[in-house]
């Protein structure tokens, strides 16, 4: 058995995070890519530049920026949430920070109530509430992936929202 591989580097992640492909080949057989994934961890993410997420160990580029409408939603519903948070000294709205779920899972929802004090300089605990606003490139992700991780965690209220109706 022969064994071939080769490092390439791919445009969606930006052009700096490699992947590795293995080719593998027998004679009388066909030569079969087999794709090894990345894994990555909260450690290596805070040495890139740009924002990102990883979900599994895999990484998501978080840019460009939102568009004004979404940034103009989420500082509204921001604004919202700290009128009816006055009361409740624990609790705070945030707009988007890391929130380390695991090492290898890391997400940057648009905003968060938290209740409780971070001690950190990410989100180690579940948050009360998480809000995400969608956008074509995000959808799928944060209507069935980020749903089903919070969900795991226990987040009481998970907001989608969608600027286009």
């Amino acid at each position: 058995m022969k064994i071939n591989f080769s490092v390439s580097y791919s445009a969606q992640t930006g052009g700096n995070i490699p992947q590795l492909f293995i080719f593998l080949t027998k004679e009388n057989f066909m030569s079969v890519p087999i794709r090894i994934l990345p894994h990555y961890t909260y450690e290596d993410l805070c040495n890139w530049e740009g924002r990102w997420e990883l979900i599994d160990g895999i990484p998501y580029a978080m840019s460009p920026m939102p568009i004004p409408k979404h940034q103009y939603i989420a500082a509204n519903l921001a604004a919202e949430f700290r009128i009816l948070m006055k009361k409740c000294k624990p609790c705070k709205a945030y707009l988007p920070l890391d929130y380390v779920i695991e090492n290898d899972i890391v997400v940057e929802p648009d905003l968060l109530i938290v209740c409780g004090e971070i001690k950190k300089k990410f989100l180690d605990f579940t948050p009360a509430l998480v809000a995400e606003i969608l956008s074509p490139s995000t959808a799928l992700k944060d209507r069935h992936t980020k749903f089903g991780l919070y969900e795991e965690q226990g987040v009481k209220y998970y907001l989608i929202i969608s600027p286009d109706t």
